[in-house]
Order: C-alpha cells, then structure tokens, then sequence
C-alpha cells in the first residue's frame, strides 16, 4: 500500500502479522501515546509486555505497518468473552508519522483482517478527548454502545462498536 504524504513523496506501507523480534515495537508505540495522553495503567502493562499470552495465544492478530525498516504503526485484535467478537485495541502510530493517514490505513487493515476472521463484530474502548481518533471510529461505520461499568481502562469514557 502506497502513501503520498504531504511533501508529495510516497510512503509504500507494508502490513506484516506479529512477529516476536516486533514486541519491543508494539510496547513502546502504545507506551509513547498512552504516556502522552493518559497515565498508563497496570492492564496496558500487562498486556503490551506480553502480547502474545494476552492477544497471540488467545486467537487474536497483532498488525505493524511498515515503512522500509521501520515499524511506523500498530494495532491489536484482542478476542473477548463474546464469540466471534474482539476488541480493536492497542492502535498506535510513530509521532513523526502521525496526520499522514497511517491510522487510517492502519484501521482499514485490521477491519479487513476481521472479515477475513469471520468476526461478527468489533468494539473498542476510548476517551471523548482523543477527537481525531473519535472522528475516525465514525468514519469507519463504528457507533457508540453502552460502556459497562466493568470496563478494564479506567480512562475510558467511550465504547464503540462495529458490526462486521
């Protein structure tokens, strides 16, 4: 996938499936924006320093967004509770190349990927602040349900979901 970002040069984007040697990739990109927008909670911890007991072992697909050498983005497909339902968790994009449309490329992917999974449908946890983010949750066709009390990010104010 090729994107032309805002200097007029192409950015030819390759996605690739987790891959061990990527964890330390997957761990700091989320670190980095959860950091700079919220503090970072015991769950992410947990999580994102063992992606595959938490998401990999479970069923669920790890997806980077590769430019050249370079690790640019991320995101995570975490089954629940709820057959043929997962979470779209864990998204996240280099900071130098953010505003080039990576997420965007990012998301179409991973919903892609979960046709491909037969799933039924996604959720996803996030907070009223994030708008850019809000705004494209929307773009995609995902639509605000009711956040269960129970929900595992104490920052979260916000679940979205999308039938697939």
């Amino acid at each position: 996938m090729i994107i032309v970002n805002k200097l007029g040069a192409s950015m030819d984007i390759k996605f690739i499936k987790y891959d061990k040697r990527y964890s330390r990739n997957f761990y700091e990109l989320n670190i980095e924006w959860l950091e700079k927008y919220f503090d970072v909670e015991d769950y992410d911890r947990s999580v994102l320093g063992n992606p595959e007991e938490f998401i990999i072992n479970k069923g669920g697909v790890i997806l980077f967004a590769k430019l050249e050498n370079d690790i640019v983005g991320t995101v995570a497909l975490m089954p629940t509770k709820e057959k043929k339902v997962c979470e779209l968790s864990k998204m996240a994009v280099m900071p130098k190349f953010r505003n080039k449309k990576i997420g965007q490329k990012i998301l179409n992917e991973i919903i892609c990927i979960s046709k491909q999974m037969k799933l039924n449908k996604l959720i996803l946890y996030s907070n009223r602040k994030l708008k850019n983010a809000i705004n494209l949750y929307l773009k995609y066709g995902f639509k605000e349900v009711r956040l269960e009390s129970t929900c595992h990010y104490k920052r979260a104010d916000i679940k979205m979901s999308l039938s697939i």
